[in-house]
């Protein structure tokens, strides 16, 4: 157990306010290990299979399941990893997912970890299946037409089509860019106030997606392949060694946020691919932390203008709270 210290003087420390000089706030990096951390060193498994242990609901801390790896670990926590323990049943979708549901169209919360669609034969367990599945219990009627994805690991609001209709309409406000589309994300280092445009490319000379010239002198001009892309960047609250920052989409671009805060210097906290040319303290995390908070659209129906808002999942809240600044 961490000592607490002397108690203070009450008194002593009101006469003293006056006279002593001001102290600035101090940025405290986080000393607890997190839940991979351990697990790694009680099994002495590569850090990606200690994240699988904890998704796969076996490791336990003071005897309950947990399955967020970045979790800080307080002194004189147990931490029991089983890796025999039955894994965690996925593919279900609890009915507080669902932030709107009409005829036409159904708004989900996604949860990290899960596709949102198959990308490959045998894919299963991906929001699609999960969100039809749920239709199918209420309605009876489970057609859904995709118009937009998040990543894997990405967490938060998509909407999904149910009529032919539906998906033509909302395709086509997705091409215009009328989507409105917000999320959140905790970023390496401390990012400032930007508008972000540039034009995404395939491979960007190493052999992973970036921005053209970015990485490499250009020759000539923009290729036709490369796709503008704008992403207006906002610091919500300075963290430490990160900062919790809104990213405004204007176009939506894959993995359009994670390459723009790696470009400006700031890749997210658990970032993965987009983190090569960063030389700073990494900051571990189960996950990139990226969660699409804010999707607005108009109704392809009604013509209503429509607006959801989801806040982050315990994942995502445990890290910012185990990055808070504090002072001495």
């Amino acid at each position: 157990m961490r000592g607490a210290g002397a108690p203070k003087n009450k008194e002593s420390e009101k006469t003293n306010e006056r006279t002593r000089p001001a102290q600035t706030a101090r940025m405290m990096r986080p000393t607890e290990p997190t839940v991979a951390a351990i697990v790694r060193e009680q099994t002495g498994v590569a850090w990606s299979r200690a994240r699988e242990l904890c998704t796969e609901g076996r490791v336990t801390v003071n005897g309950e399941r947990c399955l967020d790896s970045a979790l800080r670990v307080p002194p004189g926590a147990v931490v029991v990893v089983d890796e025999r323990a039955p894994k965690l049943r996925t593919g279900s979708l609890p009915e507080s997912a669902i932030a709107f549901l009409d005829r036409d169209v159904v708004v989900v919360d996604k949860p990290a970890g899960m596709l949102s669609v198959a990308y490959e034969p045998g894919d299963k367990d991906t929001l699609v299946d999960c969100t039809r599945k749920f239709l199918r219990r209420m309605s009876g009627r489970a057609e859904l037409g995709v118009v937009h994805r998040l990543d894997k690991d990405t967490s938060g609001l998509i909407v999904f089509a149910r009529t032919a209709d539906a998906k033509r309409i909302l395709a086509m406000q997705f091409r215009a860019h009328d989507i409105e589309r917000v999320y959140h994300a905790i970023a390496h280092g401390a990012v400032a106030a930007k508008r972000v445009e540039t034009h995404l490319v395939t491979d960007r000379g190493d052999g992973i997606r970036g921005s053209y010239g970015h990485f490499r002198r250009p020759r000539g001009g923009i290729p036709p392949e490369a796709k503008r892309s704008v992403t207006h960047v906002r610091p919500i609250a300075p963290l430490a060694g990160a900062t919790l920052v809104e990213c405004r989409l204007e176009t939506g671009r894959q993995h359009q946020i994670r390459i723009h805060l790696s470009e400006l210097g700031h890749p997210l906290v658990g970032e993965r691919v987009y983190i090569r040319d960063y030389a700073g303290r990494k900051i571990e995390s189960a996950r990139p932390m990226l969660h699409a908070r804010v999707l607005g659209f108009v109704h392809p129906r009604t013509g209503q203008s429509m607006s959801f808002e989801r806040e982050a999942p315990d994942d995502f809240r445990a890290m910012i709270e185990s990055l808070r600044p504090t002072r001495r």
